[in-house]
């Protein structure tokens, strides 16, 4: 069983820029990411393996919530998946994909408070 997962170069560069303009730590962020990625109804793609980025325990990433992203992303899969499936593989692609995702929404509201209040717009049903 794994307890470390590593990002990509370019998901590190999202992650610490988008802390550098909201102030928010990357494993909150991560947590944003993940929860964006999941609520997606197009399948993940796989990316090639890059971990030269930041690393993350996995307590430190996931929290007390593990036990939910796990049943969050095997219900999206359709499928039971097991521990070593789940941490650091769908994770990491969630991760990968939702991190995208944030920057692009940062980027489009143009500042903290508005990249907020969409993240919490979306949150309650709406559409990023």
């Amino acid at each position: 069983m794994q307890f470390r997962l590593r990002t990509s170069g370019k998901a590190q560069e999202l992650l610490l820029e988008l802390k550098n303009a909201t102030k928010i730590t990357p494993n909150i962020l991560s947590r944003y990411a993940i929860a964006l990625s999941v609520k997606q109804q197009k399948p993940l793609e796989e990316l090639e393996y890059d971990v030269s980025g930041l690393e993350f325990n996995r307590h430190v990433l996931t929290g007390n919530f593990d036990a939910t992203f796990k049943s969050l992303i095997s219900q999206r899969e359709e499928r039971e998946l097991t521990d070593e499936e789940y941490f650091p593989h769908y994770i990491k692609l969630h991760l990968e994909r939702g991190i995208r995702m944030l920057k692009a929404e940062y980027d489009y509201a143009g500042n903290t408070e508005k990249f907020l209040i969409n993240l919490m717009n979306y949150a309650e049903g709406g559409t990023l």
